[in-house]
């Protein structure tokens, strides 16, 4: 037997409806460049009875397992359960049937340790179906299940009784994930068809864990040379989901004269035409959808390795040189004759002190920088940097800011004490226990810094939330109470993000208080399933220079924060055209600072994280 061709860019599968040679089969998708096939495990017209007497059928029910080698079985073939199978029939014997095929359909896929099994979704009466698999997911093998639906229903589709269908695909896809307990072996093999799709419909299915589109050559037109090519609205989607590494399998008859292999390689074409990736995607890769607990950088010490991907950043200290510059500009004017006094709290290895020196050189000014530093590892690499670069113009300051007794007051604070939320990594505490250095008149870097807040659905980053619970220690809610800083990749944004709390530096408020609560409502247009929220920030770092990581406003190739993630303890079906209503407090006590959410609308949770029984930030 020849093996199919080695793996390319694109995972390209082939769906054949009927096999009655699996080795030539197999030997034909290779030749023609595809990477797996999608068969029926039994004959499509072999329909097995088991409740009539005497007409169960003696012998084989489908071809061997010996006519390819067992390697061949589980990385080349995904097994497709008959079509025949109805489960949720009215009819008790037809229901039975079906029941007990399925069963020993599944099990043989089992016994050849297939990559993955189909099955056909036709609507949203899925009750026995859920049960039948959930028996499945829940024995000893590891099987994975393809479920397979069309993207969308195209006008007056009929059912299997001839009734035109009114609801969505998703629906049907939400029913069975849900009576399925959200299992994290359930995918999607999403089918596209000529419906026209609107954006709210292609980016509710990126949330999704869609693991193949699935295109029917009849989506094909030939162009200028006569080669298949897609429409451009069909090019985007199939792109769109090369961007979650999405395989792509081929249906249907081949209409062109060409061959397959000429679909293949179009679609290949497609997956090599994207556009590059980005620095900040270059930067990212691996990070995709990877749960990561925030910082604690007061009762932490960072590594070298993490200060090295920070300092990576090319986009950050560009921005804080630029505000340091038109703020010694600014103070410049006030102190002609006097040197300005720049204290850089946190200064890690070094960077924002570079800028500091770079800024003065820029807006020639005479400047003193004192670089405070707690971490015992920074500070043998600002010594080092003090005796071969800086000389007298900069102090080491080995301690915590907030305990120094610091010799003058400043002109300008510097810091990069922000999280993925703005306010999680403490900037308010740390920044307003040191103010007191400030000189009257004195300039904060950043003036101010607000976060934000959407809705989101991500089954995928749920099911990883779901696995904490099980690796991690501590009671059952920990892991739904923990905010993650995530990149978010596989996921679809339910409602424009809305600010949330809000900090300015110095802070005149008498007396300070950094404890804050925000109801935040979210109109929802169509049906989701909502897993919780993603937090944002912006930081104004002086005037209109701006640091942001919001998706509207993200400061272009900056790498340094991912968002973060507010997790619930259970997933909540939301309705079209329904309102989303959270509330979010930042709390805080004499030594941790911790964040508690609930929801209210349109369904109420518990109060998630109270009294920051499961996370906190350490002081």
């Amino acid at each position: 037997h020849v093996q199919m061709s080695g793996r390319k860019q694109v995972s390209c599968g082939r769906d054949l409806s009927c096999v009655p040679n699996l080795a030539a089969a197999l030997h034909s998708a290779g030749v023609s460049g595809f990477d797996f096939v999608a068969v029926p495990l039994m004959h499509p017209r072999y329909k097995r009875e088991y409740c009539r007497i005497g007409r169960t059928r003696l012998g084989p029910v489908t071809r061997s397992d010996t006519v390819i080698p067992s390697s061949e079985w589980s990385s080349l073939v995904v097994g497709k359960l008959s079509p025949w199978l109805q489960l949720d029939h009215e009819n008790a014997t037809i229901r039975t049937n079906a029941e007990k095929a399925f069963s020993e359909e599944i099990a043989f896929a089992i016994h050849l340790a297939l990559s993955a099994i189909q099955i056909s979704l036709k609507g949203r009466d899925c009750i026995n179906l859920a049960r039948c698999l959930n028996e499945q997911l829940q024995g000893s093998s590891n099987q994975t299940f393809w479920v397979r639906l069309p993207i969308n229903i195209q006008p007056n589709s009929l059912n299997d009784d001839n009734k035109v269908v009114t609801d969505e695909p998703w629906e049907w896809w939400n029913s069975l994930r849900t009576l399925c307990s959200h299992s994290r072996r359930l995918g999607v093999a999403l089918e596209l068809n000529a419906a026209v799709l609107s954006k709210a419909v292609i980016d509710r299915w990126c949330g999704e864990p869609v693991k193949v589109i699935i295109v029917p050559t009849s989506l094909f037109v030939p162009n200028k040379k006569g080669y298949p090519v897609l429409l451009r609205a069909h090019q985007e989607i199939v792109q769109r989901f090369f961007k979650l590494n999405t395989q792509v399998m081929l249906t249907g008859a081949c209409k062109n004269p060409n061959g397959l292999n000429s679909y293949q390689l179009y679609l290949n074409h497609l997956y090599e035409s994207r556009a590059p990736p980005t620095p900040y995607e270059r930067f990212s890769k691996g990070y995709e959808d990877y749960l990561q607990s925030p910082l604690q950088p007061l009762m932490d010490n960072l590594d070298s390795q993490t200060y090295e991907t920070f300092e990576k950043d090319p986009v950050k200290y560009t921005l804080y040189e630029k505000a340091i510059t038109e703020a010694l500009k600014d103070q410049g004017e006030k102190n002609e004759d006097t040197r300005i006094v720049v204290m850089v709290l946190g200064a890690g290895r070094g960077p924002l002190v570079r800028a500091a020196l770079k800024a003065a050189q820029s807006a020639e000014k005479n400047i003193k920088v004192y670089a405070v530093e707690k971490n015992p590892g920074a500070l043998v690499t600002l010594y080092n940097l003090q005796v071969e670069e800086w000389g007298d113009s900069v102090t080491i300051v080995p301690g915590d800011m907030r305990l120094w007794n610091a010799p003058e007051k400043a002109d300008i604070l510097v810091s990069e004490l922000l999280g993925s939320f703005g306010d999680n990594e403490l900037s308010p505490e740390c920044l307003d226990g040191a103010q007191m250095f400030l000189k009257p008149g004195g300039i904060s870097i950043p003036t101010s810094y607000t976060s934000y807040l959407a809705p989101i659905c991500c089954p995928k980053l749920y099911s990883e939330v779901c696995l904490y619970r099980d690796k991690e220690k501590g009671t059952a809610l920990t892991s739904y109470e923990t905010p993650y800083v995530v990149l978010l990749t596989n996921m679809n944004v339910l409602a424009e993000p809305q600010c949330c709390f809000t900090f300015v530096h110095p802070n005149n408020d008498v007396p300070i208080n950094n404890q804050r609560y925000t109801c935040l409502q979210f109109g929802v247009k169509d049906s989701t399933l909502l897993h919780g929220f993603a937090g944002y920030f912006e930081a104004l770092l002086y005037k209109d220079i701006m640091l942001s990581i919001h998706p509207k406003t993200h400061s272009e190739g900056m790498f340094s924060w991912f968002p973060i993630y507010f997790p619930i303890h259970s997933p909540v079906y939301v309705q079209r055209s329904t309102t989303i209503k959270t509330h979010f407090w930042r709390c805080s006590s004499s030594s941790k600072v911790w964040y508690e959410w609930c929801l209210s609308s349109p369904d109420i949770l518990p109060i998630h994280n109270s009294n920051g029984r499961s996370s906190w930030i350490g002081l």
